[in-house]
């Protein structure tokens, strides 16, 4: 493979795997892939998945990793469901959601650099602390949210669509993904986290505050992780404290196969997009080809594994 074909698959190997799968699903579902309703039910379906993992991407460029934000997911949107119901104040309830999200990843980011523990560690235990919470305050019994009058305005967050045909959460998660694109490739801050994911020793021996930024990382991944937390209680109505499970692996998951690496230092907002696209459009595509859900965690996990795989290669590359 010459180097000019080998860097056009570095940089948008991603982007021809999605398209490549679509195409192939078209076929094999007899043209019920690529319809206009189908694209938009996989794109609401995704949205909670890529608002975490836009949060998820900052942290692993900078060198971290965040296991928490789906129990972080389930508290946020049970701090939602109970200051609804008992206010029936959505913008409240709303920010209680967002708040929720912001302390346990400003608690993940004091912890990580104040207290020098691992991310792993810090963000392992977060993930059962912030799930127990969400249990207790619930008895562990999902939180109907019923709002007479305001209950529609609530549920338009994530059951609305803008036109009548562009869903809310896709809105939502797009403008996420633009504001944390243009941080990363606009702004200092954003060349301070790929530096401190590249060395953190060089970064600090450069005048980077690294605790300010790696903290800031984790704020802004309890932060969507809140916000996705919103947008799901929203859809379905109601607040489920076990919910988001298994969510933190497909945050990372999309992040790995959009071109990050788990080294730190490497990653795009744009490839994690696609990332998450690719797993929404291999689960939905299984959907309709009745193909059962234990092959695609599989595929996944495989997908997953092939694109670390792949970073290994890279790196030792370029070392060479």
């Amino acid at each position: 493979m010459s180097s000019r074909v080998r860097a056009v698959v570095g940089r948008f190997g991603s982007l021809i795997s999605l398209l490549v799968m679509c195409a192939v699903l078209q076929v094999a579902s007899k043209g019920t892939f690529l319809t206009a309703e189908n694209i938009m039910n996989v794109g609401r379906q995704i949205a909670e998945i890529a608002i975490m993992a836009v949060g998820q991407t900052l942290v692993i460029i900078a060198g971290g990793i965040d296991l928490s934000v789906g129990s972080v997911l389930a508290f946020s949107g049970v701090a939602t469901g109970l200051v609804l119901t008992s206010t029936g104040n959505i913008p409240l309830g709303v920010c209680a959601g967002l708040a929720a999200g912001s302390l346990c990843g400003g608690l993940n980011g004091f912890l990580v650099t104040k207290g020098k523990i691992p991310p792993f560690v810090v963000t392992l235990g977060m993930m059962g602390v912030a799930s127990g919470v969400a249990l207790v305050l619930t008895g562990g019994t999902n939180i109907f949210i019923d709002i007479p009058i305001q209950e529609r305005g609530f549920n338009s967050i994530g059951l609305g669509r803008l036109f009548e045909t562009i869903p809310i959460p896709l809105i939502i998660m797009a403008f996420v993904a633009l504001l944390a694109h243009i941080v990363l490739s606009k702004t200092p801050t954003g060349r301070y986290i790929y530096a401190i994911g590249g060395s953190a020793e060089s970064a600090r021996l450069s005048g980077i505050s690294v605790n300010k930024y790696q903290g800031l990382t984790f704020l802004i991944s309890g932060f969507t992780a809140g916000l996705a937390g919103v947008v799901l209680a929203s859809r379905l109505g109601i607040s489920q404290p076990t919910a988001g499970q298994g969510y933190e692996l497909d945050t990372i998951a999309a992040t790995v196969i959009g071109g990050a690496s788990l080294m730190g230092g490497i990653g795009t907002i744009p490839g994690t997009l696609i990332g998450a696209f690719i797993m929404a459009v291999l689960r939905n595509g299984c959907n309709l080809l009745d193909i059962s859900e234990f092959w695609q965690r599989i595929a996944i996990g495989t997908i997953v594994v092939l694109a670390v795989y792949y970073d290994h290669l890279r790196r030792r590359r370029s070392v060479i």
